[in-house]
């Protein structure tokens, strides 16, 4: 099956499953379906950030901050969070913790997100269809690199919601 044609999960507005539909009718009618995200550090500190194809379906040629992508049908968040790990970095059997669901939408995508952190050093596999170049940087410099290069809003929105809530924990700790 082709990435365009796999069935991925359609939900509502509340984040209830709906049904199932192909990745390209989704993208086409604007259908809101599920997705992950997975933030991926390592022990310095750094987030692993990569550079999308410029054959992606969706924010092509961008960078992310978060891996993962579209929850097949019949798969939980956890089940497609592992999956993508694994197709797309070649990191499996690594333990992933759940952060929080949040709701995005702009023009061309209409997603509830399942977010998920993890810690990693180890060596990566990039999936060449998905993920054209990958690397660990410093949140700083990412942030820097936002300001002159695309990187996927969603991700940011991702990236920067998990930061605000731990500096939150810290400041009430």
């Amino acid at each position: 099956m082709t990435p365009n044609n796999e069935q991925v999960t359609i939900v509502d507005s509340k984040n209830r499953v709906t049904g199932s539909a192909p990745r390209h009718t989704m993208r086409a009618r604007g259908l809101i379906h599920r997705a992950t995200y997975i933030l991926i550090f390592n022990t310095k500190g750094e987030i692993f950030v990569q550079e999308r194809t410029t054959s992606k379906d969706i924010y092509p040629g961008y960078f992310d901050v978060a891996n993962g992508g579209v929850v097949q049908a019949g798969e939980s968040y956890q089940e497609s969070a592992a999956r993508e790990l694994a197709e797309e970095l070649g990191v499996k059997s690594i333990p992933l913790k759940k952060q929080f669901d949040f709701f995005h939408e702009d023009k061309k995508n209409k997603v509830w997100g399942r977010v998920f952190t993890c810690q990693y050093d180890g060596p990566v596999v990039l999936q060449k269809e998905e993920v054209a170049d990958g690397f660990f940087m410093a949140v700083a410099k990412v942030l820097e690199l936002a300001a002159s290069r695309p990187f996927t809003p969603d991700g940011l929105l991702v990236m920067d919601r998990y930061l605000a809530e731990r500096q939150g924990e810290e400041t009430t700790s």
